[in-house]
């Protein structure tokens, strides 16, 4: 028998090693060079700017993925009725017919009613805070643990920050005027309102400018300054009322299908999460950008009267919210849930910016 050397031994091992890993590495590599080719469809229509188009929309998140994942990544965007009617998203992406879309969570509360909590909370938090609740407090694995069960992921993906009340052919003075007020608008503060005698109508961004105009409804609310303007809202009625205290601020929802997102190797995934948050922090700065210029000129040059709502008018507005809060919590173990979790971290939140911001905002200017 022919002896073996040292030598031949090390070369044995070393080819040994070596196949092992080349076998193992290929279909990593193959995995990772897969091409996936997604299609998102939208709530809202062609050419919104934050909601469709323009730094932080969804059109824009949609560009920055296929950039960073050198077009292994590719995502066709659709604006509503495009592809498929607004508020169809949900069940698209949760039948598999599309990977992703882009809307507002509170569009599906009909189904999930702890949804609403992901859009926006009456008297709940800004855009910070909301944020980091859900980065950070435990919000993101809320929405998890309740989209989970239906085969969905949800991101956020922008936020609009504070929105102003709204704009009303005629002034708010105490809470006796919104009894019998006909208004448009959404979510739970539609419910808060509706409590008050309000009757509320739901109504797409683009038939607000004509309701208002003919006096089919008294009052609407929208966005902000840029967003309004666009519609033309101040050519339909001149007092534009505030506090935000409906929308202190507004997550975009980007949902994807978990069969999608499972399909997706770790570094697909990290990129979408990283656009998405790229898009989330742009399109509030991109709005607050845009709402400073667009209130002066609607204050300026449109005869707008800005102002903030009575006093005794929002102290109403908040125990009436306390309670459709409360009571939509006790209707829905989810609900309670969340609810119970955002306002936890909602007061622990308003401890630190009682301390840090409210200060530095009431300094003189």
């Amino acid at each position: 028998m022919e002896k073996v050397t040292p030598m031949d031994r090390r070369k044995f091992l070393l080819a040994g090693a070596t196949v092992p890993a080349a076998t193992l590495a290929a279909p990593s590599i193959a995995h990772a060079q897969s091409t996936f080719n997604w299609k998102m469809t939208n709530a809202y229509g062609p050419g919104s700017p934050f909601y469709v188009e323009g730094p932080g929309s969804p059109t824009d998140f949609c560009a920055k993925v296929a950039a960073m994942s050198d077009g292994r990544l590719n995502i066709q965007h659709f604006a509503a009725g495009e592809l498929i009617p607004a508020l169809e998203g949900f069940d698209a992406v949760r039948s598999g017919a599309i990977e992703m879309n882009a809307a507002n969570a509170y569009f599906w509360a009909g189904r999930i009613p702890a949804a609403q909590y992901f859009t926006t909370v009456p008297f709940g938090m800004n855009f910070a805070g909301m944020n980091a609740w859900l980065y950070h407090g435990g919000g993101m694995a809320l929405w998890d643990e309740l989209y989970a069960p239906l085969g969905l992921k949800a991101l956020p993906m922008g936020n609009t920050g504070v929105q102003m009340t709204g704009w009303f052919r005629e002034p708010i003075t105490g809470v006796a005027d919104l009894d019998g007020l006909k208004m448009r608008i959404p979510g739970l503060a539609g419910k808060v309102y509706a409590a008050l005698g309000v009757d509320v109508t739901l109504l797409p961004g683009g038939e607000i400018f004509p309701a208002l105009e003919r006096g089919v409804i008294d009052a609407a609310e929208f966005v902000g300054p840029y967003q309004d303007r666009r519609l033309g809202l101040h050519n339909a009625a001149k007092y534009y009322y505030t506090t935000g205290w409906h929308e202190p601020s507004n997550t975009t929802e980007l949902l994807i299908g978990s069969a999608a997102w499972d399909s997706l190797p770790a570094d697909l995934k990290a990129i979408v999460e990283t656009a998405a948050m790229a898009c989330n922090v742009e399109s509030y700065t991109w709005s607050e950008a845009n709402n400073a210029a667009a209130l002066k000129d609607l204050v300026d040059n449109e005869g707008v009267i800005a102002d903030v709502l009575p006093d005794d008018v929002i102290a109403e507005l908040k125990a009436v919210t306390d309670r459709v809060l409360e009571e939509g919590a006790a209707a829905d173990p989810a609900t309670r849930k969340v609810h119970d979790a955002f306002m936890a971290f909602k007061a622990e939140y308003k401890g630190w910016a009682d301390i840090s911001e409210k200060p530095l905002f009431s300094l003189p200017g």
